[in-house]
Parts: structure tokens; C-alpha cells; sequence
């Protein structure tokens, strides 16, 4: 039985450079196989943009191209949500050379990262400035901010501190046709009407793929 032939990818390889498509089989793996390694998926290629534009054009090129794209976080996942699907030639898109931590504001507890953050840096960021980010979980040594917004992870302090979800002050969002969806805005008295940003909170990539995070965090004293 003949193969099929490997798709084309070169299109990618131009615009995101050296480091920004891996193809070779060893180095797949770790991105097609969910944390348990009890899924085993399958990708061509995986996509490591380096910013929000970055990420804009590899949504056109798959778009124009007829390819499915798989965002990934820390691919700590346990329901195998970023894990390719086999046979479907989907790529694999990872964030986890967005790693910038924006600012931080320890007057107005607020910090903006690009969604690449692995959670402990964000925590530890907030620590420097006396502050406490209240999303903690097992996974949170490789676990990255875009995931945990995309799955609006609870963990550990959900009962006092509640849901990702309720820590998310702004995002910033590449939708399906490569637009840019762009709030991030960390004012918390906001009632200017439908507060968008929670559409794509436990979205799960499926509304866009989330490429920056403002959040919120208390004091120590609390």
C-alpha cells in the first residue's frame, strides 16, 4: 500500500524561519501524545510562532492552504483536547515561544503575558512584586496561560479565588479568518455591555486561538 504523500508545508517554513517548523518524526512526538501517554496522535508539522502577528498569518496561510490547526499550551491536557487528530492532517500550532510577561502592575494587581507563560513565571512575577496570582495547579510548572484560559482551568484555590474565568480582566484573541480580537483592557469596573472575552474562556481554541492574557491578582495580606 503506497503512502500518502507528506503535504506542503514550505509555505510555513518561509514565513516563520529557522525554529519555527518542526517536522522530524523524534521531535513530533512530544506534541502528539497527551500527558498520561494514553492518546496518540498525529500531526505533519508543528507551527511555533513568536507573536500575535505571527500567529495571524499562520491562520491566513492554513486557511488558504486547507489546513486544521490544533493550538497547544503545555500540552498537559488529560482529555487529549490538544492532541491532533490522526489521518486529519491537522498542525499543531504552540505558543511556547510566547513567553514575554508584558508588564506588571503591583498598585492596580493586574500582569499582561503573552498566553506562551508558563503559569509558575506568572506566579512568581506577581511574588517578586508582593502580589499572589491565585491560579495554582499540579500541572503548573508547564502548564501555559493561553491553555488554562482555554480550558478554564479551576485548581486549587478555585473555592476562595473561583475559576479562570473569574481572574481574566482583558485577551487578546486570533479569530478563524486571522482578524485580531483585541481587549485588554484591566479596568475592573467594566459595564460597557456583552463582555466578549468570556466566549473564548473554556472555548477550548475552538473560537480563535488566545495569544495574549491580562490578569488579576490580590495582595498577600489577603
Amino acid at each position: 500500500m503506497l503512502s500518502s504523500p507528506s503535504p506542503d508545508l514550505s509555505a510555513f517554513h518561509e514565513f516563520l524561519g529557522e525554529g519555527g517548523l518542526i517536522t522530524d518524526a523524534a521531535s513530533l512526538t512530544r506534541y502528539t501524545h497527551d500527558q498520561r501517554a494514553l492518546m496518540q496522535g498525529q500531526t505533519p508539522g508543528v507551527l511555533r510562532p513568536r507573536s500575535t502577528e505571527d500567529v495571524q498569518e499562520i491562520v491566513r496561510l492554513a486557511a488558504r492552504l486547507g489546513f486544521g490547526l490544533v493550538p497547544q499550551g503545555g500540552n498537559t491536557s488529560y482529555v487529549g483536547g490538544a492532541t491532533p487528530e490522526p489521518g486529519r492532517g491537522q498542525l499543531v500550532v504552540t505558543l511556547e515561544r510566547m513567553s514575554r510577561i508584558r508588564s506588571v502592575d503591583a498598585t492596580g494587581f493586574t500582569l499582561a503575558c503573552d498566553a506562551g507563560t508558563i503559569l509558575a513565571d506568572a506566579q512568581a512575577a506577581a511574588e517578586a512584586r508582593g502580589c499572589l496570582l491565585p491560579l495554582s495547579l499540579g500541572a503548573e510548572g508547564s502548564c501555559r496561560l493561553g491553555g488554562n484560559v482555554g480550558t478554564n482551568a479551576g485548581g486549587l484555590q478555585v473555592l476562595r479565588y473561583g475559576m479562570t474565568r473569574d481572574l481574566v480582566l482583558g485577551l487578546e484573541v486570533v479569530l478563524p479568518d486571522g482578524s485580531l480580537f483585541s481587549d485588554m483592557r484591566t479596568l475592573r469596573k467594566n459595564n460597557i455591555g456583552y463582555d466578549l472575552k468570556q466566549l473564548f474562556i473554556g472555548a477550548e481554541g475552538t473560537l480563535g486561538i488566545v495569544t495574549s492574557y491580562a490578569g488579576d491578582w490580590v495582595t498577600t495580606e489577603v
